[in-house]
């Protein structure tokens, strides 16, 4: 294949290298020759100690034709510049291999990053398995500094002793209060203790140390004089607002650090004067940013994604059209994961992702990455085909392979002959000197294909081939890859289609045609070296220096923001300038990172090449949102310029359409065939013709079905697609009109696929997750968007479940009656445009503050609704007696805030705020005692946002339907329900069994003596279930009645967590159940029943008590500890509320977790029912008048037992002004009960603490209160009971180590289903 020859620039060899987890790429480019490209095995101790010094050496002696013996340092004179990424980093996060650190903390605050934001990471996990830390040892030190005024609440502004506080500045413009100043002699004393004990890697995060970093210096230069060689500090590393976030990054950096210092080092003395000369080679390390560094200032935090930042930077440089600009998706597509990302003529960076559990605060490119590649093992469970996430690895590998390993995708594309056995070398088997087996993969496929096959000839399907069987696998292989790239496009606006693929990686040639075609793609490119892309990246990346500092100011104050703009400049080219770059090469680029004022969203501008910084922020915020805040102050939050140096490396620039003007098309010549092959597509097998890339030339065209090789990968050309081979590219089109599925108009019966039926599971839920995501992104409040209060779902024509996304556990199921209570009320007279509101428990609510939209969606002709979409947040405030809305005193619905039944949010389309004005602020002020809504703009937008959500939703649904026909799509929503049905009837069935058939019974009881009995009838025949809640006390006249959609959430929860398998989430796995629930009892009050306290605690009592009956797991605190304070708003001089002049803040508390057989229980997490973030200690002293003092794990809370329960903790708030305050919780009387021997966990308290130093006292579990300025609330939340009894020989519980890190990244797409809910 004739490729132009790169374009010499400098006089010295150019190498770049990509060290990845199995191989290593290396790629010389010499001057006046053809590149040279070497692939080793990243590890091979008998033939090397190091695979980038080894392929250094081979590339040389390639280049220069002079032999150099292995273990002979290198001599650099030749060489240019070295370019590497490495896994070194990645590999020892994911593998926890490298070093604990020491963390040094603010006082109070020791297990801040055990806790972090106290999710769990898997929402239906009875064994809660976290991350590992990265740290063991803990110092606190005694200093502490705050924000003296708060954005929520501006009565500290208009103090007249504002001046007696003896303010400080912070870097981003904030007045700080010193409370107390850092004891140098303790923390030097404490950080000699580390240093004796061995200590050498510590990592510095101290409270708002982001604005104020002077403390956090101070101590950094102790431990400088005490000798520590490396000395993370958070405010140095990225001085971004949120502790959590920059702890984990700091640790992550002191963690990784010295392994990735000591391995720099043992690279560099492979080379003649250890790479520092400067007469020598530069060598230049990726970072996670996608901007090379100097191996002098290369460390581990920002080495974690150097690897994939490779690609996409290699992608971004190759396969963008620079006249078209249409944006490019890359596809990544390895052995174990699959790496997307998007380009659109600038580097996407993300500030805040998560790897291996850690979350990292640092600018990264944003990569998402899905556990689906060649190695993911396929199974088949409860009818549905699956793909992943488990991998064969490298070893055994797949059942090709011939080491004992399970059918993969890689098998598959095998049987299908899109992979060619006798084109690969004889390196399988045990001796390694064995081709493929495809006899082999195909038995194993022939072997699966008899239980697929009485499945379904069983449920009166047509039987498959094993031909149909393996395409099967691989269609849903495609699918699971294609839903992080839906979540990566149409969750920011921009739709899937208007892109471009680039697609690299080993496997990617195999899957583009399919998953171009999935996606709506008509134009897919591979690169020239899109097999070692990310190695090519790092030749083509340049050296950049990102700074970045805080900054608080509105977005008016353009002369200082130009002032802070240029001193960032003058840094980073000062950087650069040190590091040999000239001042001529290097150019900058402008960032501000903008919010509107009440607002936790903010966006990374650039600075616009015309137009002002707040047109383009408003341009942004309408594109993403579909709305802007007019009238709402734009404000600073942080200030950032990227520096850069140009790279020598220079890809011609791609420009598509002169290429193909240059060399028009025309079709291949036959005698360039090199075989006739069988390969199997949807219409059976077929010949295609083969082709090495090396025979063809620029502007031949190859008509598929084809197969073309080279060296490292295989493309397949599907019969819909062609292939035109360009000058660096192979490009393939698509015929959009002959690959798309013909859609059936009629309604003929047909019997359920299980290839289709997961197909369109994937797409149900990836709808629900795309709806999610709309709302995270357009809601305001930090209810709703910092701590994911809130739950998507799709439904049926007739309001029943389909799929929910895993969010909020309590609205699983209570969602569904939601919606059918307005489907009934309304059966006739909805239309298109409208969206009906309601939070009512008659109305199928579970309280107040859990506001639903509802919207129909209607067929082309608007006259059928053929599915409604519906989202439930809790909205913070809505009303009430009490700031927060979730008064613990409340005995009438009326004093929980607004109530709405039904009403029209939008009709016809329009929005009607008028109305939503006066059912939030208005009607609930007419009852005595009560309040309108505190925060009635927050509701609004909330409101408009659950819109949009439903309406995002809605658009998927008609997309899928214009892309499967609505027949198709619903028969598949019809068989996802009796699938689920099938899964719960089989568990109930196996229990019925394994119980011995007796009935299965439990008792729990209220901390007020309010009995929850169960009793659950298993029939055995059908797996049917009776759940008779029989013997439950009544309503009580307080606020912890839950309405009866409560007890069938928790239901289904503990359901789904004990068949622990990963069933579709929808009606059909309540369909066997049938409830008995009394009514006038707590789980089925009456209508006027106060309710705020069923739906967060009744829920998770409810909880333990079906937990209790399937004995499964010992209690866990039984509780989620509402805490709620804020002030009532203003009123004019006429009476009326003033709107948003109050605020009202509320938050739920972790505790401990139970233990089961064989775990112990988790410390500082949440349970069951709810999975919400907690406020992080920065964000929450931003906003609101308040301190926090403590947060911490109560060692010894949790039952003792054969396993150990997890420990509840400690929050203590110190008010800056008088407040009201709310306290809602349970387990202060009763105690979360052990389980088979296992100790009761200890019960929670609640306190108030009068004044600085006061009295303590008792506040019980439920009250309503009034603090005054300098009191304090306390609350110790409940420990986790144990289970079984502690026997002498048995290990001690709490101390073992439990790792929940997956061997690949965490995608945020994953994390916003079920890590952060």
């Amino acid at each position: 294949m004739p490729f132009v020859e790169q374009p010499s620039v400098g006089a010295g060899i150019r190498i770049a290298i990509d060290r990845g987890g199995t191989f290593t790429d290396c790629l010389g480019i010499v001057p006046g020759k053809p590149d040279i490209l070497v692939k080793l095995l990243s590890n091979d101790p008998t033939n090397y100690s190091d695979a980038p010094t080894e392929g250094i050496r081979r590339i040389l002696e390639l280049a220069t034709g002079a032999a150099i013996p292995r273990g002979q340092k290198i001599d650099t004179s030749n060489i240019e510049s070295i370019k590497m990424g490495t896994t070194v980093a990645t590999n020892a996060l994911l593998e926890r291999s490298s070093t604990p650190c020491a963390l040094v903390v603010t006082r109070g605050f020791r297990d801040l990053l055990r806790i972090g934001d106290q999710t769990r990471p898997k929402l239906f996990d009875l064994n809660i398995r976290r991350a590992e830390t990265l740290f063991n040892d803990v110092l606190e030190i005694d200093e502490r500094v705050t924000l003296h005024d708060s954005t929520e609440d501006k009565a500290s502004l208009r103090d007249p002793n504002r001046h007696n506080f003896s303010l400080k500045k912070g870097i981003g413009g904030e007045a700080i209060r010193v409370l107390q100043p850092l004891d140098i002699e303790g923390a030097r004393k404490g950080l000699q203790s580390l240093y004796e004990k061995g200590v050498r890697s510590l990592a510095i995060t101290l409270l708002h140390s982001y604005t104020f970093p002077d403390h956090e210096l101070q101590v950094a230069e102790l431990a400088t004089e005490i000798g520590f060689p490396q000395i993370s500090i958070s405010s140095q590393i990225f001085p971004m607002i949120k502790a959590i976030s920059r702890g984990y990054s700091a640790t992550a950096d002191a963690y990784l650090t010295p392994l990735t210092r000591t391995y720099i080092d043992g690279f560099r003395q492979g080379f003649v004067g250890g790479l520092e000369d400067t007469k020598g080679a530069r060598c230049e390390f990726m970072q996670s940013d996608g901007g090379l560094v100097g191996w002098q200032h290369f460390s581990g935090l920002k080495a974690i994604l150097s690897g994939p930042a490779g690609g996409v930077v290699g992608f971004s440089k190759t396969c963008y059209d620079l006249e078209r600009k249409k944006p490019v998706i890359g596809f990544d597509m390895g052995g174990t994961s699959t790496d997307v990302s998007r380009y659109a003529g600038t580097l996407e960076h993300t500030f805040e992702s998560t790897t291996a559990g850690v979350t990292i605060q640092s600018p990264q490119l944003e990569i998402d990455t899905v556990a689906a590649g060649g190695g993911s093992i396929l199974s088949y469970r409860n009818g549905l085909f699956l793909a992943g996430p488990e991998s064969a690895s490298a070893h055994p590998g797949p059942v090709a392979y011939r080491k004992g390993g399970p059918l993969t995708v890689t098998d598959a594309n095998l049987v299908l002959g899109r992979l060619q056995a006798k084109y690969f070398p004889n390196i399988f088997g045990k001796d390694e000197n064995e081709p493929l087996d495809y006899e082999g993969a195909k038995t194993a496929f022939e072997n699966l294909l008899v239980q697929v096959n009485t499945d379904l000839i069983a449920n009166g399907g047509k039987t498959k081939t094993v031909e149909e069987l393996a395409l099967g696998f691989l269609e849903v292989a495609n699918e699971t890859m294609c839903r992080p790239i839906r979540a990566l496009t149409e969750a920011k606006g921009y739709r899937t289609s208007e892109h471009d693929l680039a697609v690299f990686g080993g496997a990617g040639g195999q899957h583009a045609c399919a998953i171009a075609e999935n996606l709506g793609i008509d134009r897919i490119l591979i690169h020239r070296y899109s097999s070692i892309l990310s190695a090519y990246g790092m030749a083509l990346a340049d050296v950049v220096r990102d700074v970045q500092e805080p900054c608080s100011i509105p977005l008016s104050s353009l002369e200082e923001l130009d002032a802070r703009l240029a001193n960032l400049e003058k840094s980073g080219a000062e950087m650069l300038a040190n590091d040999g770059f000239p001042g001529q090469t290097i150019g900058f680029e402008h960032f501000l990172n903008l919010r509107y004022e009440g607002s936790d969203t903010t966006f990374m501008v650039s600075r616009p090449d015309s137009g002002t910084w707040a047109e383009a922020f408003v341009t942004e915020h309408k594109r993403q949102f579909s709305f802007t805040m007019p009238g709402r102050d734009i404000l600073v939050e942080n200030v950032r310029v990227r520096a850069t140096a140009r790279s020598s490396s220079a890809e011609p620039e791609f420009v598509l359409d002169k290429q193909l003007a240059d060399s028009p098309p025309t079709a291949v010549s036959t005698k360039k065939t090199s075989d006739s092959v069988r390969v199997f597509f949807g219409h059976g097998w077929t010949s295609a013709p083969l082709f090495y890339l090396t025979s063809l030339n620029k502007g031949d065209l190859v008509q598929g079905p084809a197969i073309i090789l080279d060296d490292t990968q295989t493309i397949v050309v599907s019969p819909e697609a062609k292939a035109i081979i360009l000058e660096r590219h192979v490009l393939l089109e698509l015929d959009r009109k002959a690959s798309a599925p013909t859609v059936s108009k009629t309604s003929e019966t047909r019997s359920v696929d299980p290839v289709e039926l997961t197909v369109m599971a994937h797409r149900f839920m990836s709808i629900a997750e795309q709806m999610g995501h709309a709302l995270q992104k357009t809601s305001v409040s930090v209810n709703i968007k910092e701590r994911l209060d809130f739950s998507c779902a799709l439904f049926s024509p007739d309001g029943r479940l389909v799929a929910n996304a895993p969010h909020v556990p309590v609205h699983l199921g209570s969602m569904e009656q939601a919606v059918m209570y307005q489907h009934d009320k309304y059966l006739g007279q909805l239309r298109p445009g409208d969206v009906i509101v309601a939070n009512h428990p008659i109305s199928g609510g579970t309280h107040l503050p859990d506001i639903t939209c509802v919207t129909p969606v209607f067929d082309d002709a608007g006259k059928t609704i053929i599915f409604y979409t519906a989202s439930r947040g809790h909205h913070q405030e809505i009303g009430g007696i009490l700031p927060g809305s979730m008064p613990a005193g409340s005995v009438e619905l009326f004093e929980e805030g607004a109530m709405i039944i039904s009403e029209f949010l939008v009709r016809d389309g329009h929005f009607d705020e008028e109305l939503i004005t006066k059912m939030m602020l208005h009607d609930p002020a007419q009852f005595p005692g009560c309040s309108g809504t505190r925060k009635l703009a927050d509701n609004i937008n909330d409101l408009k946002a659950q819109v949009s959500a439903n309406a995002k939703g809605a658009a998927l649904v008609s997309d899928l339907i214009t892309e499967r026909g609505l027949s198709t799509v619903h028969l598949n929503m019809h068989a996802i329900t009796a699938n689920a049905e099938a899964c719960v009837r089989a568990f109930l069935i196996r229990t019925h069994a394994k119980t011995g058939g007796k009935p299965l019974y439990a008792l729990d009881h209220m901390d007020d003596g309010t009995p929850i009995q169960l009793t659950i009838t298993i029939n055995p025949t059908d797996g049917s279930a009776h759940f008779d809640f029989t013997g439950t006390g009544e309503e009580g006249y307080h606020s912890f009645n839950a309405p009866q959609a409560i007890a069938r959430s928790a239901t289904l929860y503990v359901l789904r967590c004990l068949i622990d398998q990963d069933i579709p989430l929808n009606e059909g796995c309540l369909r066997p159940l049938d409830f008995t629930i009394p009514e006038g009892s707590i789980l089925n009050p009456s209508p006027e029943a106060a309710v705020c306290a069923g739906n967060p605690i009744t829920s998770q009592r409810v909880t333990d008590v079906v937990i209790k009956a399937f004995e499964a797991c010992a209690a866990s605190q039984g509780d989620c500890n509402v805490f709620s304070f804020g002030i009532d708003g203003d009123v004019d001089a006429e009476g009326n509320a003033i709107p948003n002049s109050g605020f009202g803040f509320g938050e739920t508390i972790c505790g401990g977790s139970g233990a089961g057989p064989g775990w112990n229980g988790t410390s500082g997490v949440h349970i069951h029912m709810t999975n919400t973030r907690i406020t992080d200690p920065e964000m929450l002293e931003k906003r609101y008048p308040v301190l926090l003092r403590e947060f911490s794990i109560q060692e010894g809370s949790g039952g003792k037992g054969k396993w150990n329960g997890g420990n509840g903790i400690r929050r203590v708030y110190e008010f800056e002004r008088d407040v009201r305050a709310s306290i809602v919780s349970e387990r202060r009387v009763t105690r979360p009960y052990g389980m088979h021997g296992g100790e009761d966990g200890r019960s929670g308290v609640n306190y108030i603490v009068k004044g600085k130093g006061g009295r303590w006292c008792r506040l019980g579990g439920r009250k309503d209160f009034k603090a005054s300025k300098g009191d304090s609330f306390v609350i110790d939340t409940p420990g986790g009971g144990g289970w079984g009894v502690k026997g002498e020989d048995d290990e001690a519980g709490p101390y073992m180590k439990k790792s929940g890190v997956e061997r690949r990244f965490v995608s945020q797409f994953q994390l916003a289903q079920e890590a952060s809910n």
